[in-house]
């Protein structure tokens, strides 16, 4: 029986985890060029751009199909949770986000008396937009490619430059 360390050998889940934190972090730039601050809350918020579930799922599918081929069983399903994964992030997930601002202005009018109900605020960036699943899905796929590239030596001219 494997052991659980096992698990951080594994290859393209690393570089799938490590998609999801790349584009997860990008987040925190995006508002710093886009709202001029700061704000680091971003890094565990969902929605807005990139999409970090597009790059996981896509770095996942292209590691697979990478090391396992696209031909293969396993790229087929990586393949298809892909596209649900990204279809949900643009469709439902973003429906539900509109249907929660529609829900909070529905309570800023109603609550501008006395009132017995709940006045927490539903979250409303839930999903994404087209471009920001593209987005994220395309840095999962160069993600996963340059990873790739650079473990099977095509880049050892990079690693010896940067690391001796």
């Amino acid at each position: 029986m494997q052991s659980l360390a096992a698990v951080f050998h594994n290859h393209v889940l690393m570089v799938a985890i490590a998609a999801c934190l790349i584009a997860q972090a990008s987040k925190i730039v995006v508002e710093l060029i886009v709202h001029k601050k700061l704000n680091l809350h971003a890094f565990v918020e969902s929605g807005g751009m990139p999409s970090s579930h597009s790059a996981l799922v896509t770095s996942l599918a292209t590691g697979i199909g990478t090391t396992k081929g696209l031909e293969s069983g396993e790229f087929a399903i990586a393949a298809i949770f892909a596209t649900i994964v990204m279809y949900d992030a643009t469709g439902v997930r973003q429906a539900a986000g509109n249907q929660a601002k529609i829900l909070n202005q529905l309570l800023e009018e109603l609550f501008t008396g006395d009132h017995h109900l709940t006045e927490i605020r539903l979250k409303e960036l839930l999903g994404h937009t087209p471009i920001q699943v593209l987005i994220g899905g395309i840095m999962g796929v160069v993600i996963s490619l340059i990873s790739d590239a650079s473990l099977s030596g095509r880049m050892a001219w990079a690693r010896s430059f940067w690391f001796g």
